[in-house]
This record gives C-alpha cells, structure tokens and sequence, in this order.
C-alpha cells in the first residue's frame, strides 16, 4: 500500500533577533526536527527519514514558508533513497517540495543526495517562491543508481519565481524513460552523480557574476535575475559533494552571509 504524506513548517522572526518555528509538523516518514545550528542566526530544521520511501507508488511532499525576516536552514540526517518496492505495477513515487520566501528572509534549503535505486520511478518537484528582497541557497544533488547498479527512472523539476516572475525553470529526466543518450559523451558522459546549487541573493543586481567553469565538469552559470546556478557532474557522490561546497563557500564569502 502506497504511502501519502506532507509534512509543514514555518519560520518567523521571534522578536529578539532570531527565527522562531511556530509550525513544525511531521508527515509519515517525513519527520521533523528542530536541531542546533550553533554561532548561527538561522533557525535549523532537519528532516530524519522515518521509514524506507519513496518507494514506487508513494506521495510525498514538504511545504516550508519563511515568513519576512526570518532566517531558516533546512538539512537532513540521511539520503533520500528512491526505491521500487514490492509491486511492480505501481505508478512513480512523487516528492513535491514548495518553498515560500518573504522579504527580507532568507533560507538554506540543503538536502541530502537523492539516490535513485534501480527499479525505481521517481517524478521529483520543487518550486519556490521569493519574495523581491529574499535570498535562496539550495542544493539539489541525484545520484543514479547504487554502486554497481543501474538508475532508476528520475524526473526532476526546479521552477524559481522571483517577485512574480520567473528566474529558473529546468527539468532532467535521467534512466530507462528518458530520451536515447541521456548518459552519452555530449551529457553525462558515464558520470553518475549530478548537481546544482543555486543562489539567489538581491546584492547581484549591482554586481552580476560572470560566467566561468568550475573545473573540468562544474560550470557557474548568472541567471537572468540576481541569481547564480552552479551545475556539476562527477564520479560519485563524495566528488560531487566537493565541487558543491567549494562552490558555496565561495558564494557565500563573497556575499559576506
């Protein structure tokens, strides 16, 4: 039996200079906590994974609002794992993420890998709605296959709107329903694990970022809008972890946050 769950939470300025969690509810095995992010003026929340899922068939889905003012990072304690489950004939599993920013807010939404373990069929959404004067780091990494296996069948979709409009819309599509040479040399090149980490801060209005690689497999890409995506590929996952976050540290030291 398929598993249906949405999980909430909701950040506001607590009067005191910091971010308080008013809403902090737990779905299935979508759970919730609030944890310590010392020398920090964010609020933490981070999700623990309370069960095996998305298998084939489940419905996920978190909504996070950030409220004007308030500081939030969101992290998680494992990978999400995308597995096929006992029926064979089930539909894809869906995982729905919607993300509200207010002005003056800002939020670190930094997940864990998204495995997609052969046999697997996974439709993942995230959308995001910022506020003219918000700011936004969030990482997205998917991992195809466990190691010595083959992916799963993936679909992602990112969509960012800014003040209204739109600043990012991109969808991948990865394993046996994605269209012939999804992997080939002019994509993935047999790399199996793949990023993106996008920044959106109002500073960049005045001081856009040029266009730069990242190495031989990253490159850094300005949107149009004050906004900056790095998009990665790699080995595996530890690699692509690295050109991640050396990629964030020096977004974010030079923003001064």
């Amino acid at each position: 039996m398929s598993v249906h769950a949405r999980a909430r939470l909701r950040a506001v300025p607590d009067g005191r200079g910091g971010t308080a969690l008013p809403v902090l509810e737990s779905a299935g095995p979508l759970a919730l906590r609030r944890t310590r992010s010392p020398h920090s003026p964010y609020a933490r929340v981070t999700v623990v994974g309370a069960m095996s899922a998305p298998l084939n068939g489940d419905r996920l889905a978190i909504d996070a609002e950030v409220t004007d003012g308030a500081r939030l990072t969101v992290d998680a304690a494992a990978a999400t794992v995308a597995l096929p489950g006992p029926c064979a004939d089930a539909d894809p599993s869906t995982y729905s993420v919607d993300l509200t920013v207010g002005e003056g807010a800002a939020l670190h939404w930094l997940p864990e890998q998204l495995v997609s373990a052969h046999g697997s069929r996974l439709h993942q959404t995230t959308r995001v709605q910022l506020a003219a004067t918000a700011r936004l780091l969030l990482r997205e990494e998917q991992i195809l296959g466990r190691h010595g296996e083959p992916t799963g069948a993936l679909t992602t979709r990112l969509t960012v709107h800014r003040a209204g409009r739109p600043l990012l819309d991109q969808q991948l599509t990865y394993g046996p329903d994605a269209p012939g040479g999804w992997d080939g040399p002019a994509v993935l090149a047999g790399h199996r694990a793949v990023g993106q980490l996008l920044l959106a801060d109002p500073s960049f209005e005045d001081a856009p970022l040029p266009a730069r690689l990242l190495g031989p497999t990253a490159a850094l890409t300005p949107l149009a809008g004050p906004a900056v995506l790095v998009t990665a590929v790699a080995a595996d996952a530890r690699l692509l972890r690295g050109i991640l976050d050396a990629a964030m540290r020096e977004l974010l030291d030079g923003l001064k946050v």
